[in-house]
């Protein structure tokens, strides 16, 4: 389970930090380092649990070890890049030498701190890492008069705003991610779910419901739709 520290009062804005890795008492002493220093930080030790984490509860910056139980690093950071998560990656290992660093940033993580590190060298790095705009993330996606807003975590159709719980939300981004290639309940489950999830499939057309009765119904649209035999596609241009 993550466990997470309280934020310290400080003049900035509370940054949000994940840290991913399985050594208990480094990533306590690292969450202990960046909440001294104004961070608020949630701690995952082991790949599963923070790639879910990451899904479902989007950080400001993501500091990740490469060497995870469960999941791989590397694979920690596939999955959410192709998943359309633009959090930024900062990738912490113990190996040396610059084919690693160029594999870490060919998989989509955004810089790359070597064991050992001061705490004000991986604060100047996060907080380098909050001033580039994410390579990739679209500012908004947009599907007709529908626009979704990834990092804000925002919807409105026209000049509508519409609030969708986070699950919603999910759902609707990866519907629209892929506009007009239907996506089945399995496809939909282990994206917005988590590979492996126990949750019943069925479980998204329930959810389907949720997002029609919000984005579709008040609006006389039709965006969110059903696939005969394939499963559920949002259509437009």
């Amino acid at each position: 389970m993550p466990s997470e520290s309280p934020a310290v009062g400080h003049d900035e804005a509370v940054v949000e930090v994940l840290v991913i890795d399985d050594e208990v008492r480094f990533a306590r002493a690292l969450a202990d380092g960046l909440q001294s220093r104004g961070f608020t930080v949630t701690v995952c030790h082991d790949g599963h649990t923070g790639y879910q984490r990451a899904k479902e509860h989007p950080a400001d910056v993501i500091v990740l070890d490469l060497m995870l139980p469960d999941l791989s690093g590397a694979e920690v950071c596939t999955r959410l890049r192709a998943e359309g998560v633009w959090t930024p990656i900062l990738v912490l290992t113990a190996r040396d030498g610059d084919s690693d660093e160029t594999d870490v940033l060919n998989l989509g993580a955004d810089d790359y701190l070597r064991k050992p590190f001061s705490y004000s060298v991986l604060v100047a790095r996060c907080r380098a890492l909050l001033r580039r705009p994410p390579a990739g993330d679209p500012a908004e996606i947009v599907v007709d008069d529908l626009v979704l807003d990834p990092r804000r975590r925002t919807l409105r159709r026209g000049e509508t705003p519409i609030d969708l719980t986070r699950r919603e939300f999910a759902l609707l981004e990866y519907l629209m991610r892929n506009r007009g290639r239907p996506r089945s309940k399995q496809e939909i489950l282990d994206h917005v779910w988590g590979v492996g999830s126990a949750r019943d499939a069925n479980v998204v057309e329930v959810y389907v419901g949720y997002l029609r009765r919000k984005v579709d119904v008040p609006f006389g649209t039709s965006s969110v739709q059903t696939v005969r035999g394939r499963g559920y596609v949002v259509q437009g241009s």
